[in-house]
């Protein structure tokens, strides 16, 4: 979407803030429904919550194609979209969870999906310039939608471990309060760069929301219910620990992505697709590095992967400001980025796995809707706060203050990372979702 906006607005004539609202919207659908979908794999089946998301998410891609209007195009690619990837995130990471019991083979797998997701990432501006140059930007839509009917066919073999439960009670208060305070909270991340007191304002009714979301929790959980999310999965301190590093990671993941795509567009004036080339030795070091997961995994501690991925990726920040201030060619980009890619792809895996392995089978429908949650609200704030610091004045010192910036929130994942324990992850004891905390 970010490559095609211009192509979009003039198409639909609007603007180009219209198309930014819808992208906008997709955010805020897809962070505030996560948590309600990774519950729902619990009543209706991982695999069926899987496919539901998948065709949910490719009808909205054909809707956006064929999109007469604006509203048409928020209605698929925001709304239909959003939904999907709600649906069709959580139990990617479940079944990972669940089909893969050793950490050695987990790791291979969350490696994998770490891998394919970074340079889906990183090669979408790429392919999508590609599309709408030589096409047009409804063309992209169709390819999407023809991926999804791939992965629609691909996806007959999976075999869920554990039958759904039908009789598992679905939270919809909670659902309705979590939905709404995380909305707050991503839109009052979203307006930092445009207005600091609605910022604050946002941030602070969406934490009151969910402090009434957490208090509706503990009185389901002390009626004997069962809540949309136990409290007792925050009383896991390794899990916890593993949100704060992957809500860094993705934070960092996002933020640099933003800095440097605005740096070579604004500054360095190229194109989308010649920007998607350059990101190809992100994309490099990040596929190189989470391949080789389960190999990294057998040799190292999670948590020695994890400091070591933060380790050079504030590095590669280092190398990348050095190298790019002192020459005007696009060569000087590869090391720092190929660094950055490598150390993300380091610690990605590691950190999901240290998540996902601290519970047990029946509390990862909760978990995982957590994790994902939490990572979107990282990848919102690495926007918004590169962004912030971007429109204090587009200048060279200001892409370079940014990048700084990510470089000390690296130092705070750095310093969580500490504190994860130096064996293996053991899995939770607590009490599974259907009992009181």
């Amino acid at each position: 979407m970010n490559v095609m906006i211009n192509d979009i607005s003039t198409d639909l004539d609007t603007s180009v803030q219209g198309v930014q609202v819808a992208i906008t919207i997709f955010l805020l659908v897809m962070a505030a429904l996560m948590i309600p979908g990774g519950k729902l794999t619990d009543r209706y089946g991982r695999k069926r919550c899987f496919l539901v998301g998948l065709v949910v998410y490719g009808v909205g891609a054909l809707l956006s194609a064929a999109a007469p209007n604006l509203g048409v195009l928020i209605l698929g690619n925001s709304i239909l979209e959003g939904v999907g990837t709600a649906l069709l995130i959580p139990p990617v990471y479940i079944l990972a969870t669940l089909l893969f019991t050793e950490m050695a083979s987990r790791a291979r797998a969350f490696g994998a999906i770490m891998a394919l997701g970074g340079i889906g990432a990183a090669a979408g501006p790429l392919i999508g310039g590609l599309i709408t140059s030589g096409i047009s930007w409804r063309a992209a839509f169709v390819f999407q939608a023809l991926v999804i009917a791939l992965i629609i066919m691909l996806s007959r073999r999976i075999k869920d471990p554990l039958p759904p439960d039908p009789t598992r009670r679905f939270d919809t208060l909670g659902a309705i309060l979590s939905a709404v305070g995380l909305i707050l909270i991503v839109m009052g991340i979203l307006a930092a760069d445009n207005n600091a007191w609605l910022m604050v304002g946002l941030l602070v009714l969406g934490a009151l929301v969910l402090l009434l979301f957490f208090r509706s929790v503990r009185a389901k959980e002390q009626a004997g219910e069962e809540p949309l999310l136990s409290t007792s999965v925050f009383r896991n301190h390794t899990s916890n620990l593993g949100l704060i590093t992957q809500n860094i990671q993705w934070l960092l993941l996002m933020g640099t992505s933003f800095v440097v795509a605005a740096y070579l567009q604004v500054v360095r004036e190229y194109n989308a697709i010649q920007t998607g080339v350059i990101f190809t030795a992100a994309t490099l070091g990040l596929l190189v590095s989470s391949l080789a997961a389960e190999r990294l995994a057998k040799r190292y501690a999670q948590r020695t992967l994890i400091m070591t991925g933060f380790v050079v990726t504030i590095a590669g920040i280092g190398v990348l400001l050095a190298t790019v201030s002192g020459s005007p060619s696009a060569w000087a980009f590869a090391p720092g980025l190929l660094l950055i890619g490598l150390g993300l792809g380091v610690m990605l895996t590691p950190s999901v796995n240290v998540v996902q392995s601290s519970f047990s089978e029946e509390r990862q429908g909760e978990i995982s809707g957590l994790s994902r949650s939490v990572s979107n609200l990282g990848s919102s704030l690495g926007t918004a706060v590169a962004g912030t610091i971007l429109v204090s004045g587009l200048t060279a010192h200001a892409y370079a203050a940014a990048m700084i910036t990510l470089a000390v929130l690296g130092l705070a994942g750095l310093a969580a990372a500490v504190f994860l324990p130096h064996g293996p992850i053991a899995s939770a004891t607590a009490p599974t979702p259907h009992e009181p905390a």
